[in-house]
């Protein structure tokens, strides 16, 4: 680390924000990384659906929330690592820690369902850090508009989970439910600090990838 003269505080070389994004990496695809809040769905008792259909799919899209989420890690670590502004660098590291409790909601509810995380999750990861560094790299104000962007995609592809969840699975119902109210605030967030919007070409490619992922991590 660097001393900042006109603060005192220390501020991260290149070489500290990179020992950390690999040490979070690491954690993320291990699901070592553990939840700061209370899971909403802890006061519900519920064994999930009774129909094996049913418990199917809550499996099937709980396989989706979880990669979105090991998605998320990876953004806001390739986002801090190339952001100019501390303050967004503090920024990025805040929303990925609220993204790291739904990382281990989703896993503990995949576990609780009898089902697996997805096989592909390094590959998922890779690729959405090339991302947020490619959005960092392209300035504070997009990056900031790149984060805001991805969290209004993603709450509308949550109130789409809401929608297909079986009405019997009320704990899959209750993290996400959470988790949708914790990305419009990230959304929020994101413009109030400054995020530029972003052409339609670009939320268009977002919604193509995103699009992909999603229907690959339903099976895979």
């Amino acid at each position: 680390m660097t001393a900042n003269a006109s603060t005192g505080f220390r501020r991260e070389s290149a070489l500290d924000r990179s020992l950390a994004g690999l040490g979070r990496a690491l954690a993320t695809l291990a699901d070592a990384i553990p939840a700061t809040r209370p899971n909403p769905a802890s006061a519900i008792a519920d064994d999930g659906p009774a129909d094996p259909a049913d418990r199917r799919l809550s499996a099937a899209l709980m396989r989706v929330d979880h990669v979105g989420e090991v998605c998320a890690q990876a953004l806001y670590e390739g986002q801090a690592a190339t952001a100019r502004d501390p303050q967004l660098v503090r920024q990025f590291r805040q929303a990925a820690g609220e993204e790291g409790d739904h990382l281990a909601w989703t896993r503990q509810r995949l576990d609780e369902l009898g089902a697996r995380p997805s096989l592909l999750n390094p590959f998922w990861y890779a690729g959405a850090f090339a991302l947020g560094a490619l959005a960092g790299r392209a300035g504070d104000r997009i990056s900031l508009g790149f984060m805001a962007e991805t969290e209004r995609q993603v709450e509308e592809h949550l109130a789409g989970h809401m929608d297909r969840l079986p009405a019997d699975d009320k704990r899959s119902r209750a993290i996400v439910d959470q988790m949708k109210e914790d990305e419009v605030r990230h959304a929020e967030e994101a413009m109030r600090l400054g995020g530029a919007g972003l052409p339609v070409p670009v939320r268009g490619a977002m919604r193509l990838a995103a699009k992909v992922m999603t229907g690959t991590a339903h099976y895979i």
